[in-house]
C-alpha cells in the first residue's frame, strides 16, 4: 500500500513577508499590487482571510474589505530561495517529490530514505525540518492517494497534520462538499449543484459512463475519486504545462504605441522564464483585458517548437494588431507559451502524455 504526503505551505508568500518584517506581524497583509495600480491579491496572510480575503481577488476589493490591510510588494526571488531550502528537506527523505508550485509538492515515502515504516511520523518530522529552516509553518496531509492526501492536508490549517486512513477514506469523501474536491472548479461546481450533485455522496451514486457524459474525460477523475480511488504516481519529472508573463496597467494604455511598448516588456520576462527553465513550445497565446473587463485571447500553434531565440515579440505584436479592438482602452496584457517540451537540457526529460 502506498504511502503519500500532501506537503503545503501557510500563506506562503504573505508568511515570508511577516517573518520578514516585524511590522507585518499579525495583521492583516496581501502580497500583491496596490489598489491604485489595478492589482490582484497574490496571497492572503490568515489575518487578511479573516476579512474575507483571498487569492486572485482585485486589490480595490481587499482594501474596502480591509481598509487597515497592508499592501507588501511580491519578492519572488526569496520565495524561491525558500521553495529551495523545502524542497532540499524534502529530497532528504525521497526522490519522489513532484512540486506542484513554490509552495506545495507531493511526496511518496513508501520506501524512504530512513527506513521509517510510519508516513505519520516523517510528515512529522518534514514538519519539523521546514519550521527550523525556514521559520515558517506547513500543513500536510497524509494518505494512501495523492487525492486523499491533498484533502487531508488543507482540513487543519495552519500548521495542520492530518491523516486519512483506507477504512476513513469512504466516508471522508462522502461527507466533503463538492467545492472542496481538489480538480473541481467554481464552474463545475455550479453545474454539478444543478444536476443534484452538493457532497462526495451524491458524486458517488452517478455512474461513469453518466459523469463522462456531463462533464468529458474528466468524468472518468470524478468517479474514482468520490470512490476514493487515485492511481497517479507520484511523478518527480512532472512538467509545466506553460510559461507566461502578464501585467496591468493604471491607467490603461490608450495608444497603440504604449500598447506594443508594453508587450515588448512582457515578451522579454517570458523570454528570460524560457531561457531559465530551458524549454521550448508549440503554442503562443496573447491575453488582452480592456477597461471594461472584457476578455480576450488568441493563439497561434507552431508544428516545430519554439523558444527564447525565436522572434516572439514580433509574432505577439502581429496577433495583438490583427485582433485589438483600438476603441477601447487596454488594462492587461499577457503572453504565454505552452504545448511545452524540454530545450534538450539534461536537467529536463522529455515525457509522454497519457491517452
Amino acid at each position: 500500500m502506498r504511502k503519500i504526503l500532501h506537503i503545503d505551505m501557510d500563506a506562503f508568500y504573505a508568511s515570508v513577508e511577516q517573518r520578514d518584517f516585524l511590522e507585518y506581524r499579525g495583521k492583516p497583509v496581501v502580497v500583491g499590487g496596490r489598489p491604485e495600480q489595478r492589482g490582484a491579491v497574490a496571497a492572503a496572510s490568515y489575518e487578511a482571510r479573516q476579512y474575507g480575503i483571498h487569492s486572485a481577488m482585485p486589490a480595490r476589493v481587499a482594501q474596502q474589505r480591509c481598509p487597515e490591510l497592508i499592501f507588501a510588494p511580491p519578492r519572488f526571488e526569496v520565495y524561491k530561495q525558500v521553495s529551495g531550502q523545502i524542497r532540499e528537506i524534502f529530497h532528504r527523505y525521497t526522490d519522489l517529490v513532484e512540486p506542484l508550485s513554490l509552495d506545495e509538492a507531493y511526496l511518496d515515502v513508501t520506501v524512504n530514505a530512513l527506513g521509517e515504516p510510519s508516513a505519520l511520523v516523517l510528515a512529522r518530522r518534514i514538519k519539523a525540518d521546514i519550521q527550523t529552516a525556514t521559520q515558517l509553518t506547513a500543513s500536510a496531509g497524509v494518505s494512501v492517494n495523492k487525492f486523499l492526501a491533498k484533502m487531508a492536508s488543507g482540513q487543519n490549517k495552519p500548521n495542520g497534520l492530518t491523516l486519512i486512513l483506507p477504512e476513513q477514506a469512504e466516508a471522508f469523501v462522502a461527507a466533503l462538499p463538492i467545492e472542496k474536491f481538489h480538480g473541481i472548479g467554481q464552474v463545475t461546481a455550479r453545474k454539478m449543484h444543478a444536476l443534484g450533485v452538493a457532497t462526495g455522496a451524491d458524486l458517488r451514486s452517478w455512474t461513469e459512463a453518466d459523469l463522462v457524459q456531463h462533464f468529458g474525460k474528466a468524468g472518468r477523475f470524478y468517479y474514482r475519486v468520490a470512490q476514493g480511488q487515485d492511481d497517479r504516481p507520484v511523478n518527480p519529472n512532472r512538467l509545466r504545462k506553460s510559461i507566461g508573463a502578464e501585467r496591468s496597467f493604471a491607467p490603461d494604455l490608450t495608444t497603440l504605441a504604449q500598447m506594443t511598448a508594453a508587450l515588448e516588456r512582457v515578451t522579454q520576462e517570458v523570454v528570460r522564464r524560457l531561457q531559465d527553465l530551458h524549454r521550448r513550445g508549440h503554442t503562443l497565446t496573447l491575453k488582452v483585458k480592456y477597461a471594461n473587463y472584457r476578455q480576450i485571447t488568441r493563439s497561434r500553434t507552431f508544428a516545430h517548437a519554439i523558444g527564447a531565440e525565436s522572434p516572439l515579440g514580433s509574432w505577439a505584436q502581429e496577433m495583438l494588431i490583427a485582433h485589438l479592438d483600438r476603441h477601447q482602452p487596454v488594462r492587461l496584457l499577457g503572453l504565454t507559451l505552452s504545448n511545452l517540451e524540454s530545450t534538450g537540457d539534461p536537467g529536463y526529460l522529455q515525457l509522454s502524455l497519457e491517452v
